[in-house]
């Protein structure tokens, strides 16, 4: 698999938008993507944008926000990487036998929904141009310009030595990160692998929750937490500007989270 991508015009990534399409939409548009009559965004500038991985589940709109992602990677507008979500939906698309909770349950709702309006033939053809699209994602990105590895878009990180490789160990580490069990809640233990990048590669990832997006180790996260009332995130790049559109609301209905409480949505 080749791993690396050019910078070009300019890419413009985003972190977890887990099903928040009115935010993303409103992010692409403050970006400068215009809407086309196909429903897809083109930017003026030639500017792309890439997806960090989990762009459904949790939120309300997974299946508007899958067509879209879909329909920009198709026509050659937007990259789009692996994440555990991702990873997630293609294993319940393909039939196997996975628990559907924490906000995966929305997805499940959506196809129903999806289903009863749109006939069972079509939902069919959906889930399966899902499956085959979630199954075909890389683990991680190579940003190269002019010819030099410049920065690595991963969901949940990645170690220096695994960047620009593949095994289901690497795998597993770039959907979930450095974990080291589950706490009493059932929610994994991470473990800080930013501290371990020694190399002079700029590491854009999500996946984390955090309430800023901050350079950190030459690593800067872009999930401040949009579905549990905190805000989408887009880094514009090479320019390094940081564009943000705070959530509507907080849909994971989680006041517990920290995200939720840092920015009121409780």
């Amino acid at each position: 698999m080749n791993f690396r991508i050019p910078l070009e015009h300019g890419i413009d990534f985003v972190g977890d938008v887990h099903a928040c399409y009115d935010e993303l939409i409103e992010g692409m548009e403050r970006l400068g993507y215009q809407k086309q009559v196909d429903g897809t965004y083109v930017h003026p500038n030639q500017r792309k944008i890439l997806f960090l991985g989990d762009m459904m589940s949790r939120g309300p709109y997974s299946l508007r926000v899958m067509r879209l992602v879909m329909d920009l990677v198709k026509n050659n507008l937007a990259y789009a990487i692996d994440g555990n979500h991702n990873w997630k939906i293609a294993r319940y698309l393909m039939g196997r036998n996975v628990k559907m909770a924490h906000g995966d349950e929305r997805f499940v709702e959506e196809l129903k929904l999806y289903e009863k309006e749109n006939g069972k033939q079509k939902t069919e053809a959906f889930k399966e141009e899902m499956k085959e699209f979630l199954l075909s994602l890389p683990s991680h990105y190579i940003i190269t310009d002019k010819g030099k590895d410049v920065a690595v878009a991963v969901h949940a990180g990645i170690r220096d030595q695994d960047i620009g490789k593949d095994s289901p160990a690497i795998r597993s580490f770039t959907r979930y990160g450095d974990t080291a069990g589950l706490d009493e809640k059932g929610k994994p233990i991470r473990r800080d692998w930013t501290i371990h990048h020694h190399n002079d590669l700029l590491i854009i990832w999500g996946h984390d929750p955090s309430p800023s997006a901050k350079v950190i180790n030459n690593t800067i996260n872009l999930d401040q937490g949009c579905v549990f009332g905190g805000r989408l995130t887009f880094l514009r790049y090479p320019e390094m500007e940081i564009v943000q559109v705070d959530a509507k609301e907080n849909y994971a209905n989680d006041q517990e989270h920290p995200i939720s409480k840092h920015f009121g949505r409780v």
